[in-house]
């Protein structure tokens, strides 16, 4: 049976791009990828033929295509992980979801103006007042997950699943933009930074901009 592809753009900035890939490498699910280098030619005409929506992510499993990250991870975690994607408790994995679908869903002020850039030399950026509430409450919303589960793991609910998938790229820009961390918040990147997946995902960005000049 073919692998499923996952279709990508650019490692240094596809934040979106992350966090399907990220679930995939880390339970070592094996998969195809497809690069395509974001805002160039070659990418208005081939996305056309992976993405309804001419956005990446998108994996195709056989003749199933599915796209937006969050609904990928679902399918991943159901068609390969057995759930392990979310955690075995009830109350846990709601809280899981709800952080999740609060990533997705929010903090645009943190994403337009701290984008996820791994060529950018690590220093701070001006940001506005909505952007400082949404570090704030990313922080908090960290720190309380950290608090009720860190006895279980150094993930957000113990073991690494889709919400810390979906966090990933928030913890690259802290790091990027050199964002003060409550002593929590540290701790998650580090736990992160230190994820064999996620240095992967860096290395590969540092090989993309190599070869692409």
């Amino acid at each position: 049976m073919p692998l499923p592809r996952l279709v990508i753009g650019d490692k240094t900035l596809s934040s979106w791009s992350l966090r399907p890939w990220l679930l995939l490498r880390h339970f070592q699910v094996p998969f195809e990828e497809i690069a395509l280098p974001l805002a160039t030619s070659e990418y208005e005409v081939r996305i056309a033929g992976y993405s309804p929506t001419r956005q990446v992510p998108v994996l195709w499993h056989d003749a199933l295509h599915v796209w937006d990250s969050l609904a990928i991870c679902e399918y991943i975690n159901e068609r390969w992980l057995d759930g392990r994607g979310w955690p075995a408790d009830l109350a846990m994995r709601a809280q899981a979801r709800a952080a999740s679908a609060e990533m997705h869903s929010g903090f645009a002020a943190l994403r337009s103006q701290l984008p996820m850039n791994l060529a950018r030399a690590p220093g701070p950026a001006q940001v506005d007042a909505a952007a400082e509430r949404d570090i704030t409450r990313v922080q908090a919303l960290w720190a309380s997950l950290r608090a009720e589960h860190g006895h279980a793991g150094p993930f957000l609910c113990g073991e690494f699943g889709i919400v810390d998938a979906m966090f990933a790229p928030v913890a690259l820009r802290f790091s990027s933009y050199g964002v003060p961390l409550f002593e929590a918040a540290g701790d998650y990147v580090a736990a992160l930074d230190a994820l064999p997946a996620l240095r992967d995902w860096r290395n590969g960005a540092e090989r993309e901009r190599a070869e692409r000049g």
